[in-house]
């Protein structure tokens, strides 16, 4: 994004673990990184959210999504950001097509991923550099 940023030291991971592990990459980074959970900030899809809908917030229920679980026990505690990228929910609850979906391409236009992904992507920098 264009325009003067405040001076921060920023560590961007992306485990490389199934997301369901991914507290087993993001704990030890935090350690590494000394970083205290309230400077923790986690993006991960929301089926819960429409798609398109970018929201934050600290804490808070983890509604069944198995790579938060494994993150909030990685880090003791759900005091981390959360930027949840909504991604829709199919028409079904079966857990076989429920995964499915959320580990398949979007059926969106590429336009409309590119969009979304800039929204998330802006709400990071909003948290992370403190702009309203």
């Amino acid at each position: 994004l264009p325009g003067e940023r405040p001076r921060r030291r920023v560590a961007v991971l992306c485990p490389l673990t199934y997301m369901n592990d991914a507290g087993r990459s993001v704990g030890p980074a935090r350690g590494a990184l000394r970083l205290p959970l309230e400077q923790v900030v986690v993006v991960h899809d929301e089926i819960d959210l429409p798609f398109g809908e970018v929201r934050a917030r600290v804490g808070g229920g983890l509604a069944g999504h198995n790579g938060l679980k494994s993150v909030k026990q990685a880090l003791g505690g759900e005091g981390f950001t959360r930027v949840r990228v909504g991604v829709g929910r199919p028409d079904s609850s079966d857990p076989e097509i429920v995964s499915g979906y959320v580990l398949g391409r979007f059926s969106e236009p590429e336009a409309e991923v590119q969009e979304l992904l800039a929204r998330a992507c802006e709400e990071v920098e909003r948290i992370v550099f403190g702009r309203e």
